[in-house]
């Protein structure tokens, strides 16, 4: 009996076994990670759009909608994602290429960097650290200009959209507001250019976003170092028409390629009454660099050491010429307190009850109740008071833009932090008291792929991913018109550096079906997907 059942169960087993191939050979189920609708109903309804069209390839998907601070943990401190849905935004001090062009170096790759994807490409590697030394601008829009035919045609992540920066603020409450490319009128210039019309002094802006956490020494995102930045001062500023004004720093000189001379301004205090030094300026470059903070790696890579000259003078000595060190780096790194964080080891671990909160800023951190409300107070004691006109900034924190819009019409609000969505614009515009600003991004929406995962590692499989984009739809019906499609990490707004001839992917899924066929994919009896045998 036991002789009669062995060819069966052999038979049975080979079934088996050629039945697990056969399903092993499949495109598994991919995840796309995003935003939810309440935060950014753009960002979700983009999600969706793609699955829809993956799946007319034969890709299944999901498509999981998460809390954006959950969702900024998940890509870059933990790497947890296939595909995901997220933003750059266009922060003056990215006018430079530098921020962008790092987004893609290999070195930035690791938990916590700005390249959670991991990619790497040799020849990237080799531009990206020419054009951080090259003072020469013609030479270095060279470098910057290969530098993004390389990434667009290997596609680590697919631009999806530019998108026009259209907020409001109530006129009847606030004038002075000074709009910059890529951040409106929520800027750090806020402060010093808006002036009261009435008796209410505090300016309040509504916002869905909030910070991922603000420890300035863990957090990503720029909501965090938006609210930040207001209470913490930079050896430079950066101005509206992106020249560096000397700030924290009296004066900046450049003694010889590959040191710069830094002056500290008198006369300033921390927010707990202590004096602002030279050791302090020391203590908080050594200490990101300490950390190893992978955000801020990039503005600190090319520093040496920062050495001493006297009470006033500090000498920043680099490894290497670098073209961005004073406009970039001397106005994102902020001037921390010794005595508060010297004996800090791990500043990342700091539980939030813990962090301390002094700047030497204009503003002064006075409260923050997560998911409701932040407040910022003027400082008094500041070198530019007499310029503050404003008592102070509170932020109130609404579950969605509908609740953000309808605060603004009601005047529970002042000014919104962040974009109207297209359909509230028009509404914008009828109200008596509300004035419409709009003005260009060079920040973008991107779709980044875990290139560590298949088949995303896989350029033909990207190349193939990027024709089932609806680019023209989401410009045409999500934005309303109000932006531009993607087409490489530097926008068209910043002319010099975007280079207009990279690669373009235009949508069509016939074309996706030709070049995954042309890889080595097929289908199966089910319409689905299937690796390169």
């Amino acid at each position: 009996m036991r002789r009669k059942l062995l060819p069966y169960l052999f038979v049975a087993i080979l079934v088996l076994v050629l039945s697990v191939g056969v399903s092993a050979q499949r495109v598994p189920e991919l995840n796309i990670m995003t935003t939810t609708e309440g935060y950014d109903p753009i960002r979700y309804e983009a999600a969706f759009l793609i699955q829809d069209n993956l799946a007319e390839l034969g890709i299944e998907v999901t498509v999981s909608p998460t809390e954006f601070s959950t969702l900024i943990q998940n890509f870059y401190n933990e790497q947890d994602f296939e595909i995901a849905i997220a933003g750059w935004s266009g922060r003056v001090d990215r006018l430079d290429p530098q921020h962008f062009l790092g987004t893609l170096e290999s070195g930035q790759s690791d938990l916590g960097g700005n390249n959670p994807g991991g990619y790497v490409n040799e020849r990237y590697d080799e531009l990206f650290q020419l054009q951080s030394q090259e003072f020469d601008q013609d030479l270095r829009r060279e470098y910057v200009l290969e530098m993004q035919s390389i990434a667009m045609d290997e596609q680590p992540l697919n631009i999806l959209f530019f998108r026009d920066e259209v907020v409001a603020y109530n006129k009847d409450n606030f004038t002075g507001f000074v709009p910059m490319a890529g951040e409106a009128i929520y800027n750090e210039w806020i402060p010093f250019d808006v002036e009261p019309l009435g008796a209410d002094r505090s300016l309040t802006i509504g916002t869905t976003q909030e910070p991922d956490n603000i420890n300035p020494l863990d957090s990503t995102t720029v909501w965090g170092w938006k609210f930040m930045r207001m209470y913490y001062d930079k050896l430079i500023r950066l101005s509206p028409d992106i020249e560096p004004l000397p700030w924290a720093a009296e004066s900046v000189e450049a003694i010889d390629d590959n040191t710069i001379e830094i002056v500290l301004r008198d006369g300033m205090n921390f927010h707990d009454g202590e004096a602002v030094t030279v050791e302090d300026v020391k203590f908080s470059y050594d200490y990101y660099q300490e950390q190893d903070f992978a955000y801020f790696r990039p503005f600190y890579q090319p520093l040496e050491e920062v050495i001493i000259v006297d009470d006033n003078t500090l000498h920043f000595v680099l490894e290497e010429p670098t073209s961005f060190f004073i406009t970039v780096t001397l106005s994102q790194i902020p001037i921390l307190p010794k005595h508060l964080w010297e004996d800090i080891e791990a500043a990342d671990q700091l539980s939030p009850e813990d962090v301390p909160t002094v700047g030497s800023g204009p503003l002064v951190f006075d409260q923050y109740d997560r998911g409701e409300y932040k407040r910022l107070v003027k400082n008094e004691d500041y070198f530019m008071a007499d310029e503050i006109d404003i008592d102070a900034v509170d932020f109130n924190i609404y579950a969605d833009s509908e609740g953000v819009y309808t605060a603004l019409v009601t005047e529970e609000i002042d000014m919104t932090a962040w974009r109207l969505e297209p359909a509230q614009i028009n509404l914008a515009e009828q109200e008596d008291h509300l004035e419409v600003v709009s003005v260009p991004d060079f920040g973008y929406y991107h779709m980044t792929y875990n290139l560590r995962v298949p088949p995303m590692d896989d350029i033909e499989f990207r190349r193939a991913l990027a024709h089932a984009v609806p680019y023209d739809t989401f410009i045409n019906v999500l934005l309303d018109g109000l932006g531009e499609r993607g087409t490489s990490i530097i926008a068209p707004v910043n002319a010099f550096w975007h280079n207009p001839d990279v690669p373009l992917y235009d949508y069509d899924l016939d074309l996706a079906r030709e070049r995954l066929e042309a890889a080595g994919y097929w289908w199966d009896d089910e319409g689905r997907l299937n690796f390169p045998q």
